[in-house]
């Protein structure tokens, strides 16, 4: 992605106009809520796993500097090798600098949002490497040249048939067949044939236990698996906020996460990784290598209220519930991480001059916040983030970067007007006479009459009204 600002209103606008990406994401995000709300039909127990969870990565939060030392220490221990990266540009170079190192031609990768924030692909074609996403969605997404449009499930974009028409076009042999079953065994024979190929396998982190130095990976296709086995060297990826402190605060999370993220009672693999193969083992990479990655989380763990956007263990369910979201879809915020998430983290990672526009795609509806499993305060963030836009307080990357002296000086006289009684009620009896007369066309009200019906003022002001019910004027 270059360094120019998204248009998400334009974006916005072009998936609005798309009645089949709308009636896609209508009939995916319908599917997934009501199966999220089967598994926590019961309240209490939704209520109490979810207070666990947010207390597990509260304290990992807590403690985070003094844990990942000890990651960093048990994962050495362990055969790990860990690698600290403050900015994508250092973490896409240590993985260059690996990838050379054993001369690799070909990489299989397992999902990965850390790398996708990395636009690692992108950097690995640009050198020569071939670069493959194992993850059913991802690989779909791949083959069409786009970027995932949701955290969980890339693809949710596209139904069946495009996908089918996809495949045919981008598959050497493919039959043109709308079948689920035909689509998914032919791209699992594609990637065989790759992980058995592969020189290098890359994954991301769940979740990364400080006690044991153990990289935990969840997943639903076996490709995670593949990754991080079958290639003689394994890459993991994760920002630094992924620690948990000890084994036992692995099960809440993950727990969680395939309920919240895709209605599962529970995630089919679970892999823990402590280390390279050991002598006499039969399989496993000779080498794992843990990329940590910063990227502004450092600045974000600095402020205690921005602190909360650390929480996240990525399960999307704040995008499946959030109005705007299932309305324009993921594409429309051409970001790594879309909807409310989304709209939190970049900005913060990326800085407000380029996604200042992000906090705004929000009816602060709160949606997101009584379904986030970790208790995220993310309207209130949202908030925050709106108000750094444009009065900067120094803890957000460009704060100011939205700042209009237009608008301000608005705001300064709307303070004024409702500051003196005179001034307000000549301003109101102004609008009750002229208001409607003004032309759609001002600035003040050309973006509201974009999209909505233009404001029709009351033809007498409240103080008239009351004069004439008889209570007195004070």
């Amino acid at each position: 992605m270059d360094g120019n600002a998204p248009d998400f209103a334009a974006a916005s606008r072009a998936a609005l106009a798309d009645p089949q990406l709308r009636g896609n994401f209508r009939r995916a995000m319908d599917g997934l809520m009501s199966k999220r709300a089967a598994q926590f039909a019961d309240a209490g127990e939704w209520t109490g796993v979810r207070a666990l969870a947010a207390s597990v990565r509260l304290r990992a939060l807590s403690k985070l500097p003094e844990l990942l030392e000890k990651l960093e220490e048990t994962c050495t221990r362990n055969g790990i090798t860990v690698h600290w990266a403050a900015t994508t540009d250092e973490a896409n170079a240590i993985a260059l600098d690996i990838l050379h190192r054993v001369d690799a031609k070909l990489v299989v990768k397992g999902k990965s949002m850390v790398t996708e924030e990395m636009h690692l692909n992108a950097v690995l074609e640009k050198d020569g490497i071939e670069v493959l996403e194992s993850d059913l969605g991802e690989y779909i997404v791949q083959l069409d040249g786009t970027m995932p449009s949701h955290i969980i499930m890339p693809a949710i974009h596209l139904n069946t048939k495009q996908i089918a028409h996809l495949f045919k076009r981008k598959i050497k042999d493919a039959e043109s067949r709308e079948d689920a079953a035909y689509l998914t065994d032919l791209a699992r024979r594609v990637l065989r044939a790759k992980f058995q190929a592969a020189d290098v396998g890359m994954s991301g982190v769940n979740a990364a236990v400080a006690e044991t130095g153990t990289l935990c990976l969840i997943e639903n296709e076996g490709n995670g698996r593949m990754c991080t086995t079958v290639p003689p060297v394994h890459i993991a990826f994760m920002g630094l906020e992924k620690v948990v402190e000890k084994l036992e605060d692995v099960p809440p999370v993950i727990s969680l996460l395939p309920r919240s993220a895709t209605g599962q009672p529970i995630t089919t693999y679970v892999n823990m990784i402590s280390g390279p193969r050991k002598d006499g083992e039969k399989d496993g990479p000779r080498e794992v290598h843990l990329v940590i990655l910063d990227n502004g989380r450092s600045s974000i763990y600095a402020d205690p209220e921005l602190r909360d956007t650390l929480r996240c263990i990525r399960c999307g369910a704040c995008m499946n519930h959030c109005p705007v979201y299932t309305k324009v879809g993921g594409h429309a915020y051409e970001a790594p991480y879309p909807g409310p998430i989304g709209k939190i983290l970049v900005p913060q990672i990326e800085g407000l001059a380029k996604r200042g526009a992000m906090p705004h795609a929000c009816t602060m509806c709160n949606a997101c916040v009584e379904i986030c499993p970790v208790k995220i305060p993310i309207v209130e963030i949202m908030g925050r983030l709106r108000v750094e836009a444009v009065k900067p307080g120094g803890a957000v990357k460009d704060g100011g970067a939205k700042a209009s002296r237009t608008e301000a000086m608005v705001w300064s006289g709307w303070a004024a007007m409702n500051a003196s009684p005179t001034a307000y009620r000549v301003a109101t009896l102004a609008m009750s006479k002229l208001g409607n007369a003004a032309p759609s066309s001002l600035p003040l009200l050309k973006e509201w009459t974009n999209v909505r019906t233009k404001p029709r003022f009351a033809g007498r002001t409240l103080h008239d009204l009351a004069r004439a019910k008889g209570v007195p004027d004070v």
